[in-house]
Formats: structure tokens, sequence, C-alpha cells
């Protein structure tokens, strides 16, 4: 009964209701209809449940009819897959990492006439056939179907079982007529040749897993790089950069388009930077992941970083950033100040936006006006009003923050304090009455005062507006599956400056390395905190310009906890290494 579908045109079904797509197929009667509405609009307990559902339950109809008048309602056909003989070449047109995240199935595939046909398990799924549309197969008339989810699952599982392999992907590139045409061309390249490489269907496979596979690693970027005699790509993940097998050089231009393709940049210009977004969808349940794209032009080609922004991978609640009771307690006391600027400081990559933007959703409320300065904007938060910095239209941190100040905001977030300008701007808002979020460069937070002073803002100032100084480090956490205890060595210990005695009678622990982790001995990170509060004492210090050596003493005896303390904190409760302890903090304790 259910393939029925596929003899009826859709169009006369689309957003009928679904009685009369039932009444119209001949499932049911007209009375067996009004017969289920009447019911159940006198069954309080069934009153709001779905006619489909319900007519099921009453056993007047199946779950394929209903499956089949959803899909006519969304304007699908229906069809089962059981005894479909699919080609392998229409298979290989969809990697096996899309086809499970997505649970979609190739039917069908022209590359000349540019159309393929889509199975998919649910009328719903229409982000799945989006992010296909916009990642996989831009410009091909795309016809959807819907299948049982059944069967579905059969055919994924008996032709994706085996993932896709990276290497046979790529030896296609390498034979793709398209990727030939490009070679030995110099600067000679048309754009319709970029066009046609950077649409290439074997481009096209390897791009989408390579990005597929990133994301399922956690990789936070992935990097593409041109050589002299070969192309490299490597994906960072925990902070650690692993390279994917190298590759002929020649394939790199044609990568290159198709990610340039994807971010809406100009692939015919290849002399100057570009920067770009793209928006991938892994699946329906899931909000879409957002790429970050930086291209930079080389002496052997363009080299190309895509920021992995993905939110649902990133604790932006303050109690799950990895702060201690401690640390937690003192962080809301001084967020919630009415007025004054906290500095959260570290390198590049050490986890200060997500800091900030937990800070930012705590205090989040209807009543509050939050105003952020950023470059880049990274993750959109509900309820903040977000400003991008963009340099070539002069739009600099200091001039958005003078127009901010008419804005009439209670919370300002200045992405980074990068010169005298922007420090006074943000001095001058908490003076009349804002909390003000900054960001720092700096090892420690004691350093940060040098830095400011520096810069060349006066140290009365920082006196009268500094409140909290935060100086971070990532980590990274042992791995669960191969976690083992192990006894250091001296020479191990002397590195933190430990002695053997210290560690007695506490256990510490290594990661052996499994595939679970790479072989790492890692997986995921974990934050490592030092928050320096300023008090009348040190304020003093301030003024008196001492040093920052003088200023951490003082800040030690009440109670700041060091970078290289909370390091060690983490080390002996099993969390993280000794090499990662020395590898995040030497420079914070030297």
């Amino acid at each position: 009964m259910p393939e029925m579908m596929t003899e009826l045109d859709p169009s006369e079904l689309k957003n009928r209701k679904i009685g009369r797509i039932l009444t119209k197929l001949g499932r049911v009667s007209r009375e067996q209809v009004h017969s289920a509405l009447e019911a159940r609009a006198s069954d309080p307990a069934k009153s709001k449940m779905k006619l489909g559902e319900f007519m099921i339950e009453l056993g007047m109809i199946s779950a394929d009819d209903v499956a089949v008048a959803l899909a006519g309602q969304r304007g699908f056909r229906y069809k089962r897959l059981g005894g479909l003989v699919i080609p392998q070449e229409t298979l290989r047109a969809i990697t096996s990492e899309a086809a499970n995240v997505m649970r979609v199935v190739p039917l069908e595939i022209d590359p000349k006439a540019k159309t393929i046909m889509i199975a998919i398990g649910s009328a719903a799924n229409f982000q799945a056939v989006d992010n296909l549309r916009m990642n996989m197969f831009a410009g091909y008339e795309i016809t959807v179907v819907v299948s049982p989810v059944a069967d579905i699952d059969e055919v994924i599982r008996r032709e994706y079982s085996r993932k896709t392999d990276a290497g046979e992907l790529f030896s296609e590139v390498n034979r793709s007529e398209a990727v030939k045409n490009l070679q030995g061309r110099g600067d000679s390249i048309d754009v319709a040749s970029l066009e046609d490489a950077g649409s290439d269907n074997a481009v096209v496979r390897l791009v989408t897993n390579m990005l597929a596979q990133a994301i399922a690693n956690g990789a936070s970027d992935i990097h593409l790089e041109p050589f002299d005699d070969e192309f490299k790509m490597r994906y960072r993940i925990d902070g650690v950069l692993y390279e994917m097998k190298t590759q002929p050089k020649e394939i790199a231009m044609a990568i290159v388009s198709r990610v340039k393709i994807l971010a809406k940049l100009d692939i015919a210009e290849r002399r100057l930077p570009q920067d770009g977004r793209i928006s991938y969808q892994l699946s329906a349940d899931r909000d879409p992941i957002d790429l970050r794209v930086a291209v930079l032009p080389t002496m052997y080609g363009e080299s190309v970083v895509l920021r992995v922004l993905d939110k649902s991978a990133v604790q932006l609640e303050l109690d799950r950033i990895g702060l201690r009771e401690d640390e937690l307690a003192t962080m809301k006391l001084v967020i919630n100040k009415p007025n004054g600027i906290i500095l959260v400081t570290g390198p590049t990559g050490s986890g200060k936006t997500t800091t900030l933007y937990a800070a930012l959703r705590e205090l989040n409320q209807i009543d509050t006006k939050i105003l952020t300065a950023e470059d880049p904007v990274e993750y959109d938060i509900h309820g903040l009003i977000q400003c991008q910095v963009n340099t070539d239209q002069e739009l600099t941190f200091a001039r958005l923050l003078r127009s901010f100040l008419r804005q009439d905001p209670d919370i300002i977030l200045v992405g980074e304090i990068r010169d005298l300008e922007t420090a006074q701007i943000s001095i001058q808002a908490s003076l009349t009455g804002h909390l003000v979020f900054a960001t720092l460069h700096t090892n420690d937070a004691p350093s940060s005062i040098l830095r400011l002073l520096d810069l060349g803002v006066e140290s009365f100032l920082l006196t009268a507006t500094i409140e909290a100084i935060v100086a971070q480090r990532l980590v990274r956490r042992i791995c669960t599956k191969c976690k083992e205890e192990f006894v250091p060595s001296e020479e191990h210990l002397m590195e933190l400056s430990l002695r053997t005695s210290d560690v007695q009678g506490r256990r510490l622990f290594r990661g052996r390395g499994c595939d679970g982790c790479t072989k790492s001995g890692y997986k995921g990170r974990m934050a490592i905190f030092e928050i320096m509060i300023m008090d009348d004492e040190l304020r003093e210090l301030v003024m008196q310009q001492a040093s920052t050596a003088i200023l951490q003493t003082e800040s030690r005896k009440r109670g700041m906890r060091t970078l290289r303390e909370s390091g060690l904190l983490a080390l002996y409760e099993g969390q993280t290494t000794i090499d990662e302890i020395v590898r995040e903090t030497i420079s914070a304790a030297e």
C-alpha cells in the first residue's frame, strides 16, 4: 500500500490537512475521519494528540499510512527501498560520514545534468537537504523522496558500513580531469576552471569528508597549507596539531577553491587575504556549526585556516567552564559589581572568549543591556547586542566603544585592549557607571598591570577602575579509556620544581594512548585559573608602581592561586599530566 504514493502527484496533496490526504489516498473514508475528530474532541486526555497518531491508536490506519501522508503533505513522494539496487557510483556521491549523520541515501545521480535524487527518513528533515544543497550539491537540482527510516538505516548499514577511505578520496581527486586542468597553468587560470575544479564531485566529497572528520574528532581548527612540493592538511585537536597524509601540491588549488565557494569568497582573487564563514549543518537535531575561514596568500599558493565554532561542544555556563567551587563564588561576586573593569588574560587559544561569554550569559537578564565589540564575533548569544570590528571600514574597538556609550548599556565587552585609546575609553566607561569586561594578552594576572602601564594608562586610573584580573590556560585531560597510574622519575618531577616527598602518597596518572584519543593519551581540555582581586592594599602598591613579583606575592597572601598551583591541583586529582602543566604554565611561573 505505501508504494501507492509513487503513482500520485505529490503536488495534489501538498499543504493539505492530514485527514484530507488520508482520504484522497484511500486509506480511510470521510466518515472515519469525522468519527476520529469527534472522538478526539470528546476525550480531554487525547484532545492535543495529532490526528494521525490518534487514528493509529484507534486502529484505523498504520504508521506507514501516516508516513505516506506526511510525505505528501510536504510535497514529497514516498518510496520503499527494499530490494532496490543502488549503483556504487551513486552511493559514492555522499560520504559515509554524511550518510550516517544526516540519515540520507542517494538513489540516482546524473553529474552532467546536475540532478540527484535523495531519500530521507522524515519529511521534517529539510535541514539535511539544505545542507546537501549548500555544501555538497551546489547547482544541482535535488529531488527528495521520503523512505521508511528502517529502509534507510538498512542501506546505510549495508553500503556504508566501512567508513569512506580518505586515501581513496584523494586518489579520486588526483584523477579528476577538472583538477588536472589546473596543473601547470600558473597565474593564467580562468575563473571557470577554478569553479569547475571546486565543484567537481570528487573534490566536493573530499572536502565534505574532511569537515565531517574534523568535527567528529573535536578539532578546533583545520589547516590547509601549500608548500613547494606538497600540500598539507592538519587538524588542531585539544590544542595540538595532527597531520593527515601529505598530498601532491597539484590538488591544493582545487581544495582551496571548494572552501572559497562554500565561504562565498572571490575564487578569482589569489593575491589578497580574504575572510569568510561557512554554516555547516551536521544533522537535523543539531544547531549549524560555524566555520570561520581565513585565506592567506603565500609564495606557494593560498594557505587556509578554518576555525570550527561548535556551540554545542562549548560550555557557556559559568559553573561548567572549570572553575573550582571557591573560584566560582569569587567570580560570581566580582561580575555582579555595578561598575569597574574585569580583565581576562592569556595567550590566543586559552579559552578567554568562553569565560567571557559564560560571564555575560550569567548576567544576561531582561533588565540588563549588554553590548559587545568583538574581532570576530565567535558565537551568537541570544540577548546580547554583538558588534564586529571592521578595520577595513575603520570600525575599530575604540570607535565602537564611543558609540556604545551613547547606547545606554549596563555592561560592555571589549574583545581586546590593544592600544591606549581603547584602554582609555574602557576606563571612561567604567568611571561613568558601566561594568566593562575586556581581554589582554599577558602571561599571568599581575603582569596585566604592567602591560596597561606600558600602554600609557595612568596608575591612578587603574586603581580606580580595575576590580579583578583573571588569567587562564587550557590543559589537556587524560583520556579516560587508556588512563593508567605511573610513578614519575625525579627528573620528571624537577620540571615542576617538585621533590619525591611532595608527591608521597599521591597517585599520578597518564594516558597510554588508544584509538579513542588518536594515540595521544589525551581527550578534551580543562581550564585552570588565576584570579587576582584588587583591594586597597594592592591598589596602593599599583600607585607605587610595585613590580609584578611584589603584586603576585601580595595577591597570594590574599588567597590567589597561581596558574602553576591550579595546575598542580588538577595533576593531583588525576585529571592531567606533569607534561601538560609544564607546557602551559612555564612562562607564567618564570
